[in-house]
């Protein structure tokens, strides 16, 4: 993937967290056993040395998208959060989440970035992120296209 320029998006902290959270809501649903919630919790290792391995790997192009289903949605931060405990410098995660997206995209002359000519998508969170990844929790203010969203 390095070699030829092909964004990962790994999705190691949204997905499989969510089902195990709502294990009881899933449970006995289609094929969502006891068996499939086990193979779940030994796979979150799994993924955090597959994530581990792709932050040593030169070149490669992170990105941070999304899988998320079940109820996930609006927890995306869950995956910068799960990045920086597996490794990752909390800056990167969140380039990763927001000029890296945009760029994968072919947005990067759109959105991504605080820039002139770029549309004002900008969010405040309490908290210093850099010291504390967890702050992305703590959303106070949302910009979006130069309009107020949530103040």
């Amino acid at each position: 993937m390095a070699e030829h320029g092909t964004w990962f998006d790994p999705n190691i902290g949204v997905v499989l967290q969510n089902y195990l959270e709502n294990k009881a809501r899933f449970l006995g649903v289609g094929n969502y056993t006891e068996e499939g919630f086990a193979w779940m919790e030994k796979a979150l290792e799994l993924n955090r040395v597959m994530f581990r391995a792709a932050l040593e790997t030169p070149g490669l192009k992170l990105v941070m998208g999304t899988d998320a289903v079940s109820g996930a949605h609006g927890r995306n931060v869950e995956e910068a959060i799960a990045r920086v405990q597996a490794g990752q410098s909390p800056m990167d995660a969140i380039v990763d989440m927001t000029s890296e997206a945009a760029a994968s995209m072919n947005l990067a002359d759109t959105i991504g970035a605080i820039a002139p000519g770029l549309e004002a998508d900008l969010v405040a969170v309490a908290g210093n992120p850099l010291e504390d990844i967890t702050a992305l929790r703590r959303v106070v203010f949302v910009m979006k296209a130069g309009k107020v969203v949530r103040r």
